[in-house]
C-alpha cells in the first residue's frame, strides 16, 4: 500500500523544497510548520494551497517556481485557465483572528506576482 503524502511537495529549479496544503486543515498545519522568515505564497482570490518555501534565501527563480506551483493547484485557474495572481510573504506577516474559518489567514505586508497562464501549462 502506498500512502500518501501529507503535504503537497516539490522542488523548484534550483532544487529548494515546496511543500504546499492539499485542503484547509493541511494549510493550518503548513501555516504552524513555517519559521518566521520563510516565504510563504497563497493567490490572491481564495481557493488555494498555502505554499511555504523551505529555504532561509530563496532566490528569485526560487519564488517564481514556487509562484507557479501555487497558481497551478488553485481554484482561480482551475476555473479561468487565466493568469493568476499570487502574494508572496514572509511567515511573520500570517495572521489568524478569532472565527477565520480552517485554512483562512489575514497577510500584514505582501507582494504581488502574475503568474502567466504560459508558466502554468508549462508545469
Amino acid at each position: 500500500m502506498v500512502k500518501e503524502l501529507k503535504f503537497r511537495e516539490y522542488f523548484t529549479s534550483l532544487g529548494s523544497l515546496v511543500l504546499a496544503g492539499r485542503n484547509s486543515k493541511n494549510n493550518e498545519e503548513i501555516v504552524a510548520q513555517t519559521e518566521p522568515e520563510e516565504i510563504v505564497l497563497h493567490t490572491v482570490k481564495p481557493g488555494s494551497p498555502f505554499v511555504n518555501i523551505k529555504d532561509k534565501k530563496p532566490t528569485k527563480q526560487d519564488i517564481l517556481d514556487a509562484a507557479i506551483f501555487c497558481a497551478k493547484h488553485s481554484k482561480d485557474w482551475r476555473d479561468n485557465k487565466e493568469d493568476v495572481e499570487v502574494h508572496i510573504f514572509k511567515a511573520k506577516e500570517i495572521f489568524k483572528s478569532k472565527g477565520m474559518k480552517e485554512g483562512t489567514f489575514g497577510v500584514k505586508k505582501f507582494d504581488v506576482l502574475k503568474v502567466k497562464k504560459f508558466d502554468i501549462k508549462k508545469l
